[in-house]
């Protein structure tokens, strides 16, 4: 039991530390999304507010059963922050102990929003991407690019990564970690050039201010995967029936939304369905298919979770 005075706050260094594995994250993920299936957590729809200053605001909640902990995540995104020399991103996550309510810890949320976002893409492509993938485009080459190439490269047997952002430092950094990896890494001058042939594509455009479409589902090979994690702002949206096969992350939550991220009519399911075996992610091997997510509490909660349970065991 903690008090105020003694709240511990698990920081992203202290959350390294404990050297959490991708496959574990995904497991644990998983085993929460089908525990909401179970009736076993209860996760509210992701709650925004765009103040029209290019700020984002952002929260999401969620409550697990095992274990009995209450997960609230609070986002703030200012493009000024490059200014003042800190992320454009910063977050942080607040765990109660769900049956009493008693404080448990605060976790850095950008480590735990870096690690959730990348394993919910690893999630859909455990069962969307051919097993066989070993190249991957990146269009965005920031925070959520790194992780996701982190994940990917543990799941895949990739071979090279292409990058193409509208900064070089980041698309240059993303190389090099590539590289650092093992992997042939390719600055691309267009999105076209690494969308072109690429196994995988992670598209992770920042939001705001909001992007303009400039991405074409058209240009992508048959059989690839494509996680979007940007409400598929840049994608022109004529071209996602070029997809076969398109999933989200929760379709309830795409209900209480006031713009869909995609035409309703082309989306197959939700990662819930898709994790409970509702419906199969890949048909055969050359269809198109994506996985198209504005984020989804469950990951918060599973990955804040997991953090804490490890840091409670390592002491």
């Amino acid at each position: 039991m903690n008090s105020a005075e003694t709240l511990p706050y698990l920081s992203s260094a202290v959350l390294d530390r404990l050297a959490i594995s991708t496959p574990e994250i995904v497991d644990e993920i998983e085993r929460q999304i089908s525990g909401q299936r179970r009736g076993e957590v209860w996760c509210a729809p992701k709650a925004a507010v765009w103040p029209g200053d290019d700020r984002y605001f952002m929260a999401t909640l969620g409550v697990a059963s095992v274990p009995p902990v209450l997960a609230t995540k609070s986002l703030v995104v200012n493009p000024r922050n490059a200014a003042r020399g800190l992320a454009t991103i910063n977050s942080l996550i607040t765990l109660l102990d769900a049956e009493t309510g008693l404080p448990l810890a605060l976790v850095d949320g950008n480590w735990v929003t870096a690690k959730r976002t990348a394993a919910l893409s690893a999630v859909a492509a455990r069962r969307m991407a051919r097993p066989d993938a070993s190249s991957v485009a990146f269009i965005g080459c920031g925070v959520q690019a790194r992780g996701h190439l982190e994940a990917f490269a543990d799941l895949f047997p990739l071979r090279e990564i292409r990058a193409f952002g509208r900064g070089k430092a980041n698309r240059d950094a993303l190389c090099e970690l590539g590289r650092s990896r093992g992997l042939e890494a390719i600055p691309c001058d267009t999105a076209r050039e690494a969308v072109e042939g690429a196994d995988m594509v992670v598209s992770t455009v920042t939001l705001v201010p909001e992007p303009e479409p400039f991405l074409d589902a058209n240009w992508l090979k048959p059989g690839s995967f494509t996680a979007i994690t940007d409400l598929a702002l840049p994608w022109l949206p004529a071209t996602l029936r070029r997809f076969d096969r398109i999933v989200v992350d929760d379709l309830e939550q795409e209900k209480k939304m006031p713009k869909p991220m995609v035409d309703p009519a082309l989306v197959a399911g939700d990662l819930t369905g898709l994790v409970c075996g509702d419906f199969v992610g890949r048909e055969s091997p050359g269809e198109a298919t994506a996985f198209v997510f504005r984020g989804m509490a469950v990951g918060d909660l599973a990955v804040a979770a997991l953090a804490y349970v490890r840091a409670r065991a390592v002491g």
